[in-house]
């Protein structure tokens, strides 16, 4: 089968190669997957440079936590699934439900991931995508959406009808947050540089945009926007950097999902006691569980929502979609298709 690996001590994205690899035979437990499509993290950009926790990669390695495809093969002890169906591989291998308790291999680092013709994962790490999107739009989910599905609807309290919901940015977290606060009834803000971007999330359901060039003190415009109440729920894309400001912008006993790290380093001290006095509360977000992907794809099919791959990518131009998506050049998820 043709895949593509990022090489041993790779840091750039010269590291990023074509190869070949024999076509997988399932163990007992095991199901091959044709992959059809797979999509970008910003987790992805920081492997293939060397930038990820760890460091290089210690060993030739398949790329990208994310796919969809259908089942080719399974072994001799498969229950859950069958030749034909259509299904998505879990960011966490081995994480069924409940609270994480210790830290699981992930798809792409240190496990081998999607950006191949054929995947094989165990039976336990496998979902099945819902009947009403593409492939396309099923490799969206396995991290990104699951991520926003946890900040949201699992982890603290969750979104309810009448809430306000603070999405920093365009990419998949976000966008995965709003489709979803937007169908429960939520009220979603969203941040971006780009105006025509925050046009595309008002046409998904945002009711407002701030642009953080034009409104560098994007908290207080959020302020604003909601009569002084605040954002119930934040989705904190930017980390250390943008921290405060999220602290500023939410609500009385509201809620920030500490997700990403995109905004760099703090610009002066992280001061946690302008959320203390709000009695607000911070919760780290690390992906999800295969229960909370099954309940998402659910969600997604009775609300008929539709993931969104932007921009998209034959597999021989893999190293384009990769430069796509560290330019900023999208909204929702980059997309490779096999």
């Amino acid at each position: 089968m043709q895949c593509f690996e990022i090489q041993k001590g790779s840091t750039s994205l010269d590291g990023l190669r074509l190869a070949e690899r024999p076509d997988p035979t399932p163990g007992p437990h095991e199901v091959v997957i044709r992959v059809r499509a797979t999509s970008l993290n910003y987790r992805d950009q920081m492997i293939v440079t060397g930038n990820y926790f760890g460091g290089p990669v210690s060993r030739n390695t398949i790329p990208l936590s994310d796919g969809a495809g259908e089942v080719a093969a399974i072994g001799s002890a498969v229950t859950r699934f069958k030749t034909g169906d259509r299904v998505a591989g879990t960011f966490f291998q081995g994480w069924i439900s409940g609270p994480m308790t210790e830290r699981h291999p992930a798809l792409g680092n240190p496990l081998d991931g999607t950006l191949a013709e054929y995947i094989m994962l165990h039976e336990d790490g496998v979902v099945a995508i819902p009947t009403s999107i593409s492939f396309e739009e099923a490799a969206t989910l396995p991290c990104a959406a699951v991520t926003a599905w946890n900040a949201l609807m699992v982890s603290g309290k969750p979104v309810k009808a009448g809430d306000t919901v603070l999405c920093l940015g365009t990419g998949g977290v976000s966008i995965a947050a709003l489709q979803f606060a937007h169908a429960a009834g939520a009220r979603v803000i969203i941040t971006s540089s780009s105006d025509e971007k925050i046009k595309r999330a008002c046409i998904l359901g945002a009711s407002d945009g701030v642009n953080y060039k034009r409104f560098p003190d994007w908290e207080k415009e959020v302020i604003r926007l909601t009569g002084g109440h605040g954002a119930d729920h934040i989705i904190e894309n930017g980390g250390a950097g943008s921290l405060n400001r999220s602290f500023e912008a939410c609500a009385f006993g509201g809620k920030v999902a500490l997700i990403g790290f995109l905004a760099g380093a703090p610009k002066g001290d992280i001061n946690p006691a302008i959320l203390m006095m709000k009695s607000g509360s911070m919760i780290g977000i690390g992906v999800g569980s295969r229960a909370m992907f099954e309940d998402m794809n659910r969600a997604i099919e009775v609300n008929k929502i539709k993931p969104v791959a932007d921009k998209m990518f034959p597999f021989e131009k893999a190293v384009d979609a990769y430069r796509c998506q560290a330019a900023g050049d999208f909204v929702g998820k980059v997309v490779i298709t096999i």
